[in-house]
């Protein structure tokens, strides 16, 4: 067993365990990390089963779970990770949940969900549009901004390595459409399972807080909400400190505080 609790880190849609980089060190010192790659994701395990889906990929994800012999960790999530990290917590696997912009929280007949879908089918399209002038293109930051701003404010904050891996992730992803095509949403939790921690991106531009938030609050009317100020619907591009300070906290909350 880990001597420090084990914390699991997912990723959103189209990226991979690679997003978490530059927050893993800040969050060693009181966990064991673990950062796995979910099915059908560049570096993960193929989908097995076409058209992949979230219930899928939370299968996948308890397995291994299982293969450590972890039955209860901490989980934080981005986007289709703080997705899959709620859907763990009602499955009784997590201590505490810190879920950053996530998906899933939408209503079909009010036309949230396919929005949300069709801003990612958008960057997918556009990634592989533009792959063949990443690698000159990306060595700017000015470039790397731009090429970034739907999913980051701050997209030069990171290398152009860095930028190229998002990119490399995005082409490599075999079940972005699959899972953009989901008719799955998540579903009211309450009482909660374990304390929950949502914190939505400021600035979010793929699941704008004042779209979902509302619906999240009213599935989760148990959990903490805060915003995370500068921030785009991936934060741990723009500020990997102020996400691990998040998650840290996150992970420290007891039941009662949650409450």
């Amino acid at each position: 067993m880990p001597s420090k609790p084990p914390l699991v880190l997912l990723h959103g849609v189209t990226m991979s365990e690679r997003v978490w980089d530059d927050v893993t060190p800040l969050l060693a010192a009181r966990h064991e990390v673990i950062t796995p790659t979910a099915v059908g994701h560049r570096g993960g395990p193929p989908a097995l089963r076409r058209p992949a889906r979230v219930e899928h990929l939370v299968d996948d994800m308890e397995r291994r779970l299982d293969v450590l012999g972890l039955g209860r960790v901490h989980i934080a999530g981005n986007s289709l990770g703080g997705w899959m990290a709620i859907e763990l917590a009602r499955r009784g696997r997590a201590e505490t949940v810190c879920a950053l912009s996530p998906a899933g929280f939408w209503e079909a007949e009010d036309g949230s969900r396919s929005a949300a879908t069709r801003r990612i089918a958008r960057e997918a399209i556009t990634g592989r549009l533009l792959g063949f002038l990443a690698p000159v293109g990306l060595r700017s930051a000015a470039v790397r901004r731009i090429a970034l701003r739907n999913i980051a404010v701050h997209g030069d904050r990171i290398s152009s390595a860095q930028a190229l891996t998002c990119l490399r992730d995005l082409l490599g992803c075999t079940v972005t459409a699959d899972l953009l095509g989901t008719d799955e949403q998540i579903a009211a939790l309450d009482p909660l399972p374990c304390p929950i921690k949502v914190a939505w991106s400021e600035r979010d531009r793929v699941l704008p807080e004042h779209i979902h938030g509302p619906i999240a609050r009213k599935r989760l009317p148990e959990a903490v909400f805060t915003i995370l100020p500068d921030t785009g619907h991936v934060p741990m591009i723009d500020d990997p400190r102020l996400v691990a300070q998040t998650i840290l906290t996150t992970t420290s909350m007891t039941t009662a505080e949650a409450s």
